[in-house]
């Protein structure tokens, strides 16, 4: 039997555990209540109501779908003509790790440069230019949308100036705006944050804040902050397959989250424990790859500090340097705990 001192630690990851244990008790005491399927039930207007007044868009429109890339795959289809594309940092999710599932749904992904994996208002104001001035734009594919994630994939942040601006350059384009909010519980609770659920409903079409990665069991919560942005919307997400005829399990999770402010809370254990192993990185030597302020942590080790520390740690693959060197990710959760943040800080 593994003993405390030689149990592996977790910390590949943000999902790698269940639930919130207060959306736990919430499903078990409404178990065996009778109630209309595919989001028509109390409890999945309860927590569209309370969305509404977090993101303080009295008119918005919120459905609850599966999954992130199901989330981005029906959302950008959705807010596309056929002839558009998205555009997306290189490093951006459904740039890199979500198998094409934009592309197969008949758009393409326009990936741009970015910075810590961010994408500037100026690269986007000169992707969308560049297109209305070629006079062969007609065979090209249109940039009808951007698509940006708070956090980034390298766990950065974009400031309120910056997405305003971003915002500015869509409007100046006809574009729409949309922020893939996968790990947005994380980007909220970080005291280093100015972007708030009412700045995006104020400057994107449309967001999402996710469930998955953020201590529900699963599920999104989409949001278009004006009514009607994409007609027939539901009847679109059951098309991509996205639609939960258990809705009710979607709906007591997010009306959960949105109580007694659950869901920043939950991001807040992730950012401290985050902030406590990035003190020790540092103090005792470790390359941080990225300067980043939520909870995701990427290092550079070489290989032999990568075969001790991965005895001891189960961390997440990132990339191989040409230096030698491996970058791997280090991630706290909502269910990271006290215990194991000190047992992996020894571990250092």
């Amino acid at each position: 039997m593994k003993t405390e001192q030689t149990e592996k630690l977790y910390f590949a990851s943000d999902y790698m555990e269940g639930t919130l244990p207060a959306i736990l008790q919430r499903l078990t005491e409404t178990n065996l209540v009778h109630s209309a399927g595919y989001g028509a039930d109390e409890f999945s207007a309860s927590a569209r109501q309370k969305i509404r007044e977090a993101c303080c868009a009295p008119e918005a429109d919120v459905f609850f779908l599966i999954g992130g890339t199901q989330a981005n795959a029906t959302v950008i289809d959705a807010m596309l003509r056929p002839y558009q594309g998205v555009i997306a940092a290189a490093t951006g999710h459904i740039s890199v790790h979500e198998v094409g599932a934009v592309e197969a749904g008949g758009h393409k992904v326009i990936p741009l440069p970015q910075e810590s994996g961010k994408l500037s208002a100026e690269a986007i104001r000169s992707c969308a230019g560049t297109y209305w001035k070629d006079e062969t734009r007609e065979h090209m594919v249109m940039p009808g949308l951007v698509y940006l994630s708070q956090p980034t994939e390298y766990g950065t942040l974009y400031s309120l100036e910056e997405l305003r601006a971003i915002s500015a350059v869509c409007r100046e384009y006809s574009m729409g705006l949309y922020v893939d909010g996968a790990r947005l519980a994380y980007a909220l609770a970080c005291p280093e944050n100015d972007v708030t659920l009412p700045d995006l409903a104020a400057l994107c079409d449309t967001f999402y804040i996710g469930g998955t990665k953020c201590g529900a069991l699963f599920g999104e919560a989409v949001v278009f902050p004006k009514h009607d942005t994409v007609p027939h919307f539901f009847s679109i997400v059951k098309q991509h397959g996205a639609l939960l005829a258990k809705g009710r399990i979607a709906g007591i999770q997010f009306d959960t989250l949105f109580t007694d402010n659950l869901y920043e809370q939950a991001g807040k254990t992730a950012i401290a424990a985050a902030d406590r192993i990035r003190a020790a990185l540092k103090e005792k030597g470790y390359r941080l790859t990225i300067d980043t302020p939520t909870n995701q942590i990427f290092i550079a080790l070489d290989p032999e500090q990568l075969q001790k520390l991965s005895e001891r740690v189960e961390m997440g693959f990132w990339e191989n340097r040409p230096d030698g060197t491996t970058v791997m990710r280090i991630a706290t959760s909502w269910a990271t705990s006290k215990e194991d943040t000190d047992r992996l800080i020894a571990a250092l």
